[in-house]
């Protein structure tokens, strides 16, 4: 459907603000940004730039609702899944890149998306082994199609297999790429849920520095690894939470505005999901992408409900 820039630049900041709304849910919003996109076709400039700080506020935001002692007992609890499925990945996903004849750069960027943390991964590893925006593209699309369908999936999910929240969250921390979908995906689940989740998949999003050292060594490339320094912000926020009394009063509404805040990035996350983007990339990639992502999924879906309670 074809509409004036003027009309869709006044529909998206309507679907924007709506997502705001406490009855529109965290796949909610990602839906409707999806379907903007792909019913309107219509882009709004700078869109990225947006998404990226908002999703980082919103996550900071979520630090005030965590004590200290729930995020160490979360990150223990997530440390021997997160090493064991970042090794699992890559060695399955090096292997199968191989397999399918998929062009190498494209192979680990997917393969570090999958096994990491997504988008931010991906954005880290692609400089070092020198990957073009062709290339970035279609790892990228993958991700995000992957993040959008285990959003809408995960916690229905959980609920069949009856998952404690502290097992959904390690779960969903583990086996989602995107912080932003493992944070909605939580959210939908319950409050502690989302505490174990975004402590988990933060530790997790760590394994970026060594990962990217690692491919710098391997490809003998001087471009300089760059720590995601909102992490480093979610951790003071924890700490602040914790140990200022004077905050108990504040806390509780930053962290409700962080989880709304969070549902228009994943609005905006959605308007960048066009079908067109999909069709271009050939099955092989896909094949991959989806291949990584249900076997890390089922296994670590295995994994919590065998040892963890």
């Amino acid at each position: 459907m074809t509409i004036s820039k003027k009309t869709a630049t006044i529909l998206f900041f309507s679907l924007a603000t709506l997502s705001l709304f406490p009855f529109i849910s965290p796949p909610v919003a990602l839906v409707m940004g999806i379907l903007f996109i792909n019913i309107f076709k219509t882009t709004i400039e700078k869109t990225g730039d947006y998404t990226k700080k908002i999703l980082q506020y919103s996550i900071v935001g979520l630090g005030f609702g965590i004590n200290l002692k729930t995020a160490v007992e979360a990150g223990a609890s997530g440390f021997v899944f997160t090493v064991s499925s970042i090794a699992f990945v890559f060695l399955v996903g090096i292997i199968l890149g191989k397999i399918l004849k998929i062009d190498q750069k494209v192979s680990e960027l997917i393969t570090a998306g999958t096994a990491i943390c997504g988008g931010s991964a991906i954005a880290a590893i692609s400089p070092i082994i020198k990957a073009n925006n062709s290339q970035n593209s279609v790892a990228l699309g993958i991700v995000f199609l992957l993040n959008s369908i285990a959003l809408l999936a995960f916690p229905s999910i959980g609920t069949l297999f009856n998952l404690t929240q502290n097992q959904f969250g390690i779960w969903a921390a583990i086996a989602i790429h995107d912080t932003s979908s493992v944070v909605g995906a939580a959210s939908k689940y319950g409050d502690i849920a989302l505490h174990v989740a975004t402590t988990v998949k933060l530790a997790r999003a760590l394994w970026i520095i060594p990962i990217a050292i690692l491919f710098s060594f391997i490809n003998k490339s001087d471009t300089k690894v760059k720590f995601p320094l909102f992490i480093g912000y979610f951790i003071l926020a924890i700490l602040l939470n914790t140990y200022l009394p004077i905050l108990d009063n504040v806390s509780p509404y930053i962290f409700e505005i962080s989880k709304t805040s969070l549902k228009l990035a994943l609005f905006l996350i959605g308007t960048g999901l066009s079908l067109e983007i999909f069709k271009s990339m050939g099955w092989k990639p896909i094949f991959l992408g989806v291949l990584l992502w249900v076997s890390v999924s089922v296994l670590s879906l295995w994994a919590v409900i065998e040892f963890i309670k």
